[in-house]
C-alpha cells in the first residue's frame, strides 16, 4: 500500500471498531506557549488524557502532521525526518492493554499486510524502587497474539539499549524488557523526572525488521529492537497511562486507564514497500523524482540533498499553508530555516534556479486531503515559499561570495567568529547556515568561534541600541503591536511620496501612536486630492502585496552608496547601522536606515487611509493617517 491508501484503511479500520475520526490540529497551536509546533498525535489531545471530557466520546482516532526540529541535524540519513505524519488512535477510560495490542497487530499483519514474522514488541521491565512491576500483561497478550499467527516469541530482559548493543538477540527471541528510559511514558519523560499528580505508565513499542543484512555491528553493536541502526524500525507505540505521581512522589493505579497510541505514517508505508529509507515511499518519491529531474543527478549518489530537500520542503508548505511566514522570530524562523537550507542543498546539486514551484507540487497534490481548517493559507502558500527563495538566493550569492574572500585572505584557511558574525551582520548570511558551508568547504574555524560570534553579536546590539535613541528619540509612543504597524505603515507612505511626488522627498519630523501616523515631509505645494488618492492607493497596493519585511545591519559607507538606504542623518549615524528592506531586495518598494520596530511582511497592516493634509511649517506638509 501506499501511505495514502495506509492512512485511509487506518482511519476505516478503527472506525470500524468504534472510534470516532477528529480532524488534526494545526502545526501552530493557538494558546499553547509550551511548544512552537505540535510535535505528537496526543499533544493537541493531552488536556483529554488529563481528565477532561471530549465532545466526541472516549474512543477517538486520527492522522495529525507533526514537526520536531530537534531532528533536523539528523534528517539525511533513512528514516530521520523533521515533519512527519502521526496515526493515533486513543481510549479514554474504554479499553485497555489486550484490545488496544490485538487491534494494532491486527491492522499491522490483516489490513496493510505486514509479515508477522518481521513484527518485534518492547514492554516495561518495571521499577522496583518505586514498586511498579514488570508489564507481564502486556507481555502475555503479545505473546498470545504472536502464538495465534504461529509465531514463537520469547520473552527477554535486556535492561538497557547499551546492553542490547553488546547481547543482540537470539533465535526465537521477540519480546524484549527494557527500563524507563525506553518503555515509559509520562510529560517529564523518565519515572524519576514524572510531575506530581500527572497520569504516566508503560509502553509498548512495535518494531519493523528490516533483516540482518542492514545491521551494521561495527558502528553500532549487535542489533535488537531498541538499537541504532538500519536493521529495526519503530512502527508504533501504545502508551497505558494506568498509574499517577502521588505528592509524595510515589505512585498510584488510576481507576479509568488511558490508551495513547501513536503511529509514524511515513514508516507503516516504509515497512509496507519492504524500504529501510521513509524517502523511497510515496509521500517523498515524486518530491525525489522532480529532484532528479531538476539536477540530472540520480538519488543514488546524492541521498542526503535530496533528502534534506524533500524533509525541509514538505514542513515549509505546511507551515506556509497555515499562515505562517518566515521571520527572524519563533516559529518564523523555524520556517526560514527549512526554506534556506532546502535551497542551500539545492545550490549543492547544481539547481541554480528558482526551484520550489515545480518542487511543491507534489507536495500540494499529497496534503489536499487535509482541512481547510488546518490549511488555512494553502492558496498563498506557494507565493510566500518562492518569495523568501528569491531573497535568500540573493543573500546567498553574496555570502558565499565574501566567505570565499574571507578564505583567501586569511592565514591558513582558519576563519573566525568574527568573520562568521560579519558574514551574518553585513551581508545577511545566518550563522549556522555560514558553519554548514565552512565546514563543507572543507574551512577551519578558530577553536573559540562561538565566542568571538556571541562578543561580536553583544558589541553590535550595543551599538544598534544607541543609534536607536538617537534616531527615535519622542518619534513613538511605544513599541506596541499597532504603534509597529503604523511604523511600518511611515516607511510604505515616504516611499509612496517619493515615488508618485518627487525623489526628494524626506522625513521632516514623525510621531506616531497605536492610533495614528503624524508625518511631516518636505514639499513646495498642497497635495491635490488626486495625488493624496494616488499615494493612498499605492500603500495599500503595496500592503496587499504581503511583502517582506526584512533587515540586517550593513557598514554606513556599503548602506549609503552601495545599498542606496534612505537616510537623514548620515554624519551622525554610526559605522554600523541597521537597514529594513521592504519588498524584493534588489528593486525594493522602500530601503531605509531605521532602528526599529517593524512589522514581518506587510499584509497584517490592514487599509491605509490618508485623514488630512495640512500644513506643519514653511515648505513642510504634515499627513495624518490611520489603518482601519
Amino acid at each position: 500500500m501506499n501511505a495514502s491508501e495506509i492512512r485511509q484503511k487506518y482511519l476505516e479500520f478503527q472506525q470500524k471498531n468504534g472510534h470516532q475520526v477528529i480532524a488534526p490540529a494545526p502545526l501552530v497551536l493557538e494558546n499553547d506557549p509550551t511548544t512552537l509546533f505540535t510535535g505528537s498525535g496526543m499533544q493537541p489531545l493531552l488536556r483529554y488524557l488529563l481528565g477532561e471530557k471530549h465532545p466526541k466520546g472516549t474512543r477517538l482516532t486520527d492522522s495529525q502532521p507533526c514537526l520536531r526540529l530537534q531532528d533536523i541535524e539528523d534528517v539525511g540519513d533513512p528514516r530521520h525526518t523533521t515533519v512527519f505524519e502521526m496515526l493515533g488512535n486513543w481510549s479514554l477510560g474504554d479499553y485497555f492493554k489486550k484490545e488496544q495490542i490485538r487491534n494494532y497487530f491486527e491492522f499491522l499483519t490483516k489490513v496493510i499486510g505486514l509479515d508477522p514474522k518481521k513484527i518485534f514488541v518492547t514492554c516495561f521491565i518495571g521499577n522496583e524502587k518505586y514498586g511498579i512491576p514488570r508489564d507481564d500483561e502486556a507481555a502475555k497478550i503479545w505473546q498470545d497474539v504472536f502464538k495465534e499467527a504461529g509465531i514463537e516469541a520469547k520473552i527477554v530482559e535486556i535492561d538497557t539499549a547499551e546492553n542490547g548493543d553488546k547481547r543482540g538477540i537470539k533465535d526465537g527471541e521477540r519480546i524484549f524488557f527494557y527500563n524507563d528510559k525506553e518503555n515509559w511514558w509520562s510529560r517529564g519523560g523518565g519515572i524519576e523526572t514524572t510531575p506530581i499528580g500527572d497520569p504516566c505508565g508503560p509502553d509498548s513499542e512495535v518494531f519493523y525488521d528490516f533483516g540482518e543484512d542492514k545491521q551494521d555491528v561495527e558502528k553500532y553493536g549487535k542489533s535488537h529492537p531498541a538499537s541504532d541502526g538500519a536493521r529495526f524500525m519503530e512502527i508504533g507505540n501504545q502508551v497505558f497511562m494506568q498509574y499517577r505521581r502521588n505528592e509524595d512522589g510515589t505512585f498510584s493505579e488510576l481507576k479509568n486507564k488511558n490508551v495513547d497510541f501513536g503511529g509514524g505514517l511515513e514508516r507503516l508505508a516504509a515497512a509496507s514497500i519492504g524500504s529501510f529509507d521513509v524517502f523511497k515511499i510515496s509521500l517523498m518519491k515524486p518530491i525525489i523524482d522532480k529532484l532528479e529531474e531538476l539536477s540530472g543527478k540520480s538519488y543514488d549518489n546524492n541521498t542526503d540533498e535530496m533528502r534534506i530537500i524533500a524533509d525541509h520542503l514538505r514542513g515549509a508548505y505546511l507551515l506556509s499553508a497555515q499562515g505562517l511566514v518566515p521571520s527572524n522570530k519563533a516559529q518564523g524562523y523555524a520556517l526560514r530555516r527549512l526554506i534556506r537550507r532546502a535551497v542551500l542543498k539545492a545550490l549543492d546539486l547544481g539547481i541554480a534556479q528558482d526551484f520550489l514551484r515545480e518542487t511543491i507540487s507534489p507536495i500540494e497534490k499529497e496534503y489536499k486531503t487535509l482541512p481547510d481548517s488546518v490549511l488555512t493559507n494553502r492558496e498563498n502558500a506557494l507565493e510566500i515559499l518562492e518569495r523568501e527563495e528569491k531573497v535568500f538566493r540573493k543573500t546567498l550569492n553574496r555570502g558565499l561570495k565574501e566567505l570565499g574572500k574571507m578564505a583567501s585572505k586569511s592565514q591558513n584557511s582558519t576563519l573566525s567568529g568574527k568573520d562568521i558574525f560579519t558574514l551574518q551582520d553585513t551581508y545577511g548570511f545566518p550563522m549556522e547556515i555560514s558553519v554548514e558551508e565552512i565546514y563543507r568547504q572543507g574551512i577551519e574555524l578558530t577553536k573559540d568561534w562561538h565566542k568571538e560570534f556571541d562578543d561580536a553579536l553583544a558589541e553590535q546590539r550595543n551599538r544598534s541600541k544607541t543609534a536607536s535613541k538617537d534616531m527615535f528619540k519622542g518619534g513613538l509612543e511605544d513599541h506596541g503591536e499597532m504603534t509597529t504597524k503604523y511604523h511600518t505603515a511611515t516607511h510604505l507612505l515616504l516611499a509612496a511620496l517619493q515615488k508618485h511626488l518627487d525623489s526628494s522627498v524626506s522625513q521632516k519630523g514623525s510621531n506616531i501612536t497605536a492610533e495614528r501616523i503624524r508625518f511631516d515631509f518636505n514639499l513646495d505645494h498642497k497635495m491635490t486630492p488626486e495625488e493624496i488618492k494616488t499615494i493612498e492607493n499605492q500603500v495599500n497596493e503595496w500592503i496587499s502585496l504581503d511583502l517582506p519585511v526584512v533587515f540586517d545591519e550593513y557598514d554606513k559607507e556599503y548602506a549609503r552608496n552601495t545599498l542606496k538606504a534612505h537616510g537623514q542623518f548620515w554624519d551622525k549615524y554610526p559605522e554600523k547601522l541597521k537597514v529594513y528592506t521592504i519588498g524584493d531586495f534588489d528593486n525594493p518598494v522602500s530601503r531605509e536606515v531605521c532602528g526599529g520596530p517593524h512589522v514581518e511582511h506587510t499584509g497584517v497592516l490592514g487599509k491605509f487611509k490618508i485623514k488630512k493634509e495640512e500644513s506643519s511649517s514653511a515648505g513642510v506638509r504634515r499627513i495624518k493617517a490611520v489603518l482601519e
